[in-house]
């Protein structure tokens, strides 16, 4: 690939989204407010950048992938921001989950000085950004979308253009209320077989070979077996994900009546100081355990503690 590509936010996942297209033979400049991810992947055989206003002007291609809507706003428009550097013709994408109204005005934005943004958040936690296997869902023009697609192969297995701008953000914000509440259901399936004195291990095995199977049960259920919350995903950046799928089901006047409870237990979870676990950690609050401690699994035949 012979465009420069800018990549600014290397946490969890931009980390190890940025590598795999450094490994992918791309021309990456970085930049992020901590140190270590940035030498971690300039040791690969990416270049450093002191701004993002630097990595913007050094970038035909600009992504972001960043916690929360005011981090992206800041990034775009602050000081030093991605656009005092952008050229005309560039392109910016957004990675991050964020608010779609917002995702829209951003790309607006970016339009008046002449380059183009697409919004493309993601699933498939840190597992996936490692694999390059995320599912990423995109809004914004066919033409963006096409000039983008390499980048999109090296990061993602699943790719689909769901519609103009802000409708990746929708998506994701559809995406998080099914994750979520699923989690939530797992949590109450395995927290009921363990309190009525049967196996969990065995009750999820049984699940994987029906209609309750799903990727939360294999991957998250096997979390909660092992009380295993080190976190894919943050538990804060759920809640965060939450309110955006509340506020957008406000904004245009859609009742989620079942989801309304979910939201409520990852700010009990966030609120008990487990924002740092992963968003699996609901199965603490199901099964009445502190976040901040983690039990042993229950062994095959073993009464629940």
């Amino acid at each position: 690939m012979d465009r420069r590509i800018g990549f600014i936010g290397l946490g969890i996942m931009g980390r190890p989204m940025a590598r795999n297209l450094v490994t992918a033979g791309s021309d990456l400049i970085v930049h992020s407010r901590s140190p270590g991810p940035v030498d971690d992947v300039v040791a690969a055989g990416a270049r450093r950048a002191g701004s993002p206003e630097e990595v913007a002007a050094s970038s035909d291609v600009v992504i972001l992938m960043l916690p929360d809507t005011p981090d992206v706003e800041a990034v775009l428009f602050g000081p030093s921001g991605v656009v005092t550097g952008i050229a005309e013709g560039r392109l910016v994408i957004d990675m991050s989950s964020i608010e779609p109204l917002a995702a829209r005005r951003f790309a607006e934005r970016i339009g008046d000085v002449g380059a183009e943004m697409l919004d493309a958040p993601v699933s498939g936690g840190e597992k996936g950004a490692i694999d390059g296997t995320l599912s990423i869902m995109i809004g914004g023009s066919a033409a963006a979308v096409e000039l983008a697609m390499p980048i999109f192969e090296i990061l993602g297995g699943n790719i689909v253009h769901v519609g103009p701008s802000g409708a990746g953000q929708i998506c994701k914000a559809c995406n998080q209320l099914v994750v979520g509440a699923t989690i939530e259901a797992v949590a109450e399936a395995l927290a009921l077989a363990e309190r009525c004195g049967v196996d969990p291990v065995m009750v999820r095995q049984a699940l994987l070979g029906g209609f309750a199977s799903s990727r939360v049960l294999e991957v998250h259920g096997q979390r909660m077996l092992d009380r295993d919350f080190e976190p894919g995903f943050r538990a804060r950046l759920h809640l965060k994900d939450a309110g955006i799928v509340i506020e957008t089901g406000s904004e245009v006047g859609q009742p989620l009546p079942s989801f309304a409870p979910v939201a409520e237990q990852f700010r009990r979870l966030v609120g008990g100081g487990g924002g740092d676990l992963d968003h699996s950690a609901l199965f603490t609050l199901i099964a009445g355990r502190d976040a901040e401690g983690v039990s042993p699994p229950v062994a095959p035949g073993a009464s629940p503690p």
